[in-house]
């Protein structure tokens, strides 16, 4: 099974992607996981991700989509997998598409969390992050020194410097400028779920494991 995942920063695609992947037995792929483990093994697509992320540029479609290639053939992803927040737009979404038919594979479905951008802006502008375990909270107002203490690992909390309002929303233009000719293009073949992503994380969880079921 090889499903997708979209949604705007802040619509909760990495928490979801985990629970949903628990609950299939998928291993979830974060695509930013995965440059960075690229770039720790210093073989050479390493090297190659790690010279455009060092001049702030993007990785292009072919490197990412071999990225993501070579991580399907571990072991561990031998019952499939979820894609986090890849692919980011049309181009990409091809190239993984032509990439699969050569290994006679499919995307199963591809799951929009659909967010209202007033509720992304809310979120984002309270989202802190654990240094040493990258694990992500959603805390409104201002934190004490002993709040900004990660639950998991004890490391410290911090907010990212994009997480500024003016930032957010430009961050938000982009995405939705960039994406929604990616979800006609899922929608057109018939493999897009289009689910709220309001409300509970267990709620929001229990609705995309069900349209999976549906659709499955």
């Amino acid at each position: 099974m090889y499903i997708i995942f979209l949604g705007a920063p802040g619509a909760g695609k990495g928490t979801q992607a985990s629970g949903v992947a628990e609950e299939f037995g998928l291993v979830s792929i974060a695509t930013g996981d995965l440059f960075r483990q690229a770039v720790e093994r210093g073989d050479d697509l390493g090297e190659k991700v790690k010279e455009y992320m060092e001049k702030g540029a993007l990785v292009p479609n072919e490197i990412t989509v071999q990225m993501v290639l070579n991580k399907l053939s571990a072991p561990e992803c031998r019952n499939g997998v979820i894609l986090d927040g890849f692919p980011r737009n049309l181009g990409q979404a091809e190239a993984l598409d032509e990439a699969f038919k050569k290994q006679q594979k499919n995307i199963d479905s591809v799951v929009y969390i659909k967010v209202e951008e007033t509720e992304l802006i809310r979120r984002l502008g309270g989202r802190w992050v654990c240094r040493s375990c990258q694990s992500p909270y959603s805390i409104e107002g201002t934190l004490t020194e002993e709040q900004k203490k990660c639950s998991k690992c004890g490391g410290e909390l911090y907010q990212r410097p994009d997480d500024n309002l003016e930032t957010i929303k430009n961050r938000l233009k982009v995405y939705f400028t960039e994406t929604s000719p990616l979800i006609e293009y899922y929608r057109d073949s018939g493999r897009l779920i289009e689910v709220d992503g309001e409300g509970e994380v267990g709620e929001i969880t229990k609705r995309i494991i069900e349209a999976l079921r549906r659709k499955a």
